[in-house]
């Protein structure tokens, strides 16, 4: 009994019995036939190239007919059975998929497009090089479906209990999806690193527009011009950074191309100290009382004592690359830096060393925000090539959460009334998202800026967030309100008032700030 083989080149292809190039023969063996070595006996012909003939025998070709039925049978009842559906990679770009997950774009190259339907086309040209964007799994056909009398049998396990659960209904507020309030803001610059906004406890918002400080005050709506920087010969200074002190008395301003730290009493309307010794611009400033921090493109952060001369205490080194975010803790024991060089650290008051160096993040960490209710929990977003939001835990230095927002995250905001927290979003929607914490589930999400909104402030009562952007617009979103509080007693509320004034004067006093 002959052993069935046959060729990959198929004799319609060629002509009969004659191959230009030797044949790879591929072996089939079945359990009914015995195992015997193919037979192949090739004939010479005399001519200035050797010919390999071949002569299938008839039973073969006629046992080959028969096998190649039966596969195309087994192959049809596996398609119409099998409940498993693997992808093609014909339609992969594996080159392209491996740009697209490891490359680390700067987080102010964006492409330029008059809407957004050319954004997305210039997007589609630099990442696939005017390509065809194929689909990292791609599929010829689709699942096949099962037969009528399929029944999974993980259905009855996972449905058991269900009678038993009851459907939780969940109460939420209602949160306005358009903003209260729309200010102009031009010549706000579309920068990713700075901080240009910022909202203190005198219920004053601060902008920083180019070379200009603005406060508009919030109870009133007047509008202030606070400084403009003086041009340095050929050099036009601007402002990079700005922050309240937690009383609301002073301002600190930090610029770029003087490199250099101003504190502005503002009451008075007068710049009462400057403070030097940067080499780079500085993109973050963060109080916590007497003491002010700085951090600065040269990757430092400098630690500032306001109330003596030589204010210049201690130095951070901790990033090799600039530092974009910068918050003390509420209680002032731990500050938490993030930096262009994907790193966020945090430093315990007093060392000059970090307590933690997190390194999980793949873009720049700007956004940055400790949480008011929960004590040692620190919010922390990623730029355009992460996109995650992540909780820690700083005590232990572990990571808590982490939530794929689908975009660059360029500021967070925690909430004091909610258990919430609000991030700001890049390409390509540019939107605010309110998450519930600590599920991260979406509760709201926010839209009508046309640029990325970089720069988030709360107000003093916490029931409002200002939202400013590259499209010049700053936008009010009254997003938590005050819950309503159940009325109490006379005598039991006036006790409560002055148990608070007083411990608001005590606090008051210790967070005065005497600056020399």
């Amino acid at each position: 009994m002959y052993h069935d083989y046959y060729y990959t080149h198929h004799t319609a292809q060629t002509p009969p019995h004659t191959h230009t190039t030797t044949p790879t023969p591929i072996y089939t063996s079945h359990s009914s036939h015995t195992s015997h070595p193919p037979t192949h006996t090739p004939t010479h012909t005399h001519s200035h190239t050797h010919t390999h003939t071949h002569t299938t025998p008839r039973s073969t070709r006629a046992h080959t007919n028969k096998t190649k039925h039966t596969r195309m049978k087994r192959s049809t009842e596996c398609e119409l059975t099998c409940d498993r559906f693997i992808p093609s990679r014909c339609g992969m770009d594996m080159d392209v998929a491996n740009y697209n997950l490891t490359a680390c774009a700067k987080e102010n190259q964006l492409p330029t497009a008059t809407n957004e339907a050319d954004l997305a086309a210039s997007l589609s040209d630099s990442l696939f090089e005017s390509k065809q964007a194929y689909k990292v799994l791609a599929f010829k056909n689709k699942a096949p479906a099962p037969c009528e009398s399929y029944t999974n049998r993980l259905k009855v396990l996972y449905s058991q209990n269900g009678s038993n659960i009851k459907s939780k209904v969940k109460v939420s507020r209602t949160i306005a999806s358009e903003p209260e309030r729309v200010l102009d803001a031009p010549g706000i610059l579309d920068d990713y690193y700075v901080n240009l906004l910022d909202w203190g406890a005198n219920n004053q918002l601060a902008v920083c527009l180019g070379s200009t400080v603005y406060l508009w005050n919030a109870t009133t709506s007047d509008i202030t011009e606070l400084t403009t920087l003086p041009s340095v010969g050929n050099v036009e200074p601007y402002i990079s950074s700005v922050s309240w002190s937690q009383d609301g008395s002073y301002l600190a301003i930090g610029t770029a191309e003087t490199n250099e730290v101003q504190l502005w009493d503002v009451t008075r309307q007068k710049q009462v100290r400057t403070l030097r010794g940067h080499s780079g611009r500085v993109t973050s400033l963060a109080w916590n009382q007497h003491m002010l921090s700085s951090g600065s493109m040269d990757t430092s952060i400098f630690n500032h004592d306001v109330r003596i001369a030589s204010h210049h205490i201690s130095t951070l080194s901790g990033h090799t690359d600039e530092v974009c975010g910068l918050k003390w803790s509420p209680d002032g024991l731990q500050l938490a830096s993030g930096g262009n060089d994907n790193i966020l650290n945090v430093w315990d008051a007093g060392r000059e060393t970090p307590r933690y160096t997190l390194t999980d993040h793949q873009a720049a960490v700007k956004a940055i925000a400790w949480c008011p209710f929960q004590a040692r929990t620190l919010a922390s977003g990623g730029g355009t090539a992460d996109r995650c939001i992540k909780l820690w835990n700083t005590e232990t230095g572990a990571l808590l959460q982490s939530v794929d927002t689908g975009s660059q995250v360029c500021a967070l905001q925690w909430s004091r009334h909610y258990k919430e927290l609000m991030s700001s979003h890049g390409y390509a929607q540019n939107q605010l998202t309110v998450w519930r914490y600590p599920s991260m589930e979406k509760v709201k999400e926010l839209r009508g800026h046309s640029s990325r909104v970089l720069f988030l402030a709360a107000s003093p009562d916490g029931e409002t967030v200002v939202s400013g952007a590259g499209d010049e617009r700053l936008r009010f979103w009254k997003v938590w309100p005050k819950p309503a509080t159940k009325k109490v007693s006379t005598a039991a509320a006036g006790a409560a008032v002055a148990k608070k004034d007083n411990t608001s004067a005590i606090r008051a006093s210790k967070r005065a700030v005497n600056i020399r």
